[in-house]
């Protein structure tokens, strides 16, 4: 809880600090609201990457916005005339840790786990507690007195982001799937057959999301299934993609960000795992009151896995068992249901 002196201050000033990535930035969102709800009068700004401005431009919780180019010292003189009661390190690499010294003010921030992943990555011992990111998130508040609201993540989008149906095929009126094809790591994503067999299964529209990078492998895929998918991977800038999320039916989608996006608009999800496991507690995050669905899908009993934290090119055991023994046919059978429950 607050203590005397924090009490006395009337209109706390709060920086928090998450850099990157994108996924990792959406999981911040209910420490924003809750600061912002739960501390009257106090402002709360936000310091991230300017690549990552459009996740955090429209949230109203956000007073302020910073973002960080690669000068640490215009950073620090920018941020210092804004004398800080509090900074709220969510990001907890090196960088940030050089920011909350170079500014002197209170600082909290939450347990990484990081040597508990290594030893469930090279040991295949697991001591991580059964704990989502977003609640040790969490922990970086609690001096504060501020608590989990259990209401979610927040994703805001404007009326501009919304992409307009005419911009869709016809057939895309009746409702469609999403699935997201791209990842940052090769062995988080699905293969190019995997997600073939996919779409030739489900009997609605699908939309392939990705960025310019998934481009190509989505021109295969489109090319092989027909004219049921539409490619929309590099179209779009992020908000636009979250919006096609908005509109569908749900995704189908690896562990990624755009499964974060996904969870924070309230929608169906199937999360498909590879070399990564839910035990690192980065599995879709939902409002108490959700009613959404979600599908965790991953190969158990393989002694290599997980073989990173994060991922690799390609497999390094070179036959990527993890994504190759996904039940495909159940993954089919549920979007195909959301398909159904459109159509009643």
């Amino acid at each position: 809880m607050l203590d005397k002196k924090d009490m006395d201050a009337p209109h706390p000033k709060i920086l928090i600090i998450r850099l990157s990535s994108i996924g990792d930035i959406v999981l911040t969102t209910p420490i924003i609201r809750a600061l912002k709800q739960q501390l009257p009068n106090s402002q709360i700004h936000y310091l991230t990457k300017e690549t990552n401005y459009i996740l955090i431009n429209n949230n109203p919780y956000v007073d302020k916005l910073f973002c960080y180019t690669n000068s640490l010292s215009e950073t620090i003189t920018e941020l210092r005339k804004e004398n800080y009661d509090y900074v709220i390190d969510l990001h907890k690499q090196i960088r940030s840790a050089l920011i909350c010294y170079l500014l002197h003010k209170k600082h909290y921030t939450y347990p990484t786990l990081r040597f508990r992943k290594w030893l469930l990555v090279n040991f295949k011992i697991n001591t991580l507690p059964k704990q989502h990111i977003v609640d040790r998130y969490f922990r970086a508040v609690k001096k504060l007195g501020v608590s989990n609201d259990g209401k979610g993540l927040d994703y805001f989008l404007n009326e501009e982001d919304f992409i307009s149906p005419d911009a869709l095929p016809l057939s895309f009126a009746d409702g469609y799937v999403a699935i997201a094809l791209g990842s940052k790591h090769t062995t988080k994503q699905m293969s190019e057959d995997m997600l073939v067999q996919i779409c030739q299964g489900i009997p609605s529209s699908i939309i392939l999301l990705g960025d310019k990078n998934d481009r190509q492998k989505a021109i295969k895929i489109e090319n092989r299934v027909g004219a049921r998918v539409f490619n929309a991977c590099g179209a779009y800038n992020l908000n636009q993609t979250a919006s096609l999320i908005k509109n569908s039916n749900g995704i189908i989608t690896p562990d990624t960000s755009l499964m974060h996006i996904a969870a924070a608009l309230d929608k169906n999800i199937i999360s498909v795992w590879g070399n990564t496991v839910p035990e690192f507690g980065m599995t879709p995050y939902r409002a108490k009151d959700s009613k959404a669905q979600t599908y965790i899908f991953e190969t158990k009993d393989l002694k290599c896995r997980p073989c990173s934290h994060l991922g690799y090119s390609t497999c390094p055991k070179k036959h990527f068992k993890c994504m190759k023994k996904i039940n495909v046919e159940k993954i089919i059978a549920i979007a195909s249901s959301w398909h159904q429950i459109e159509d009643s």
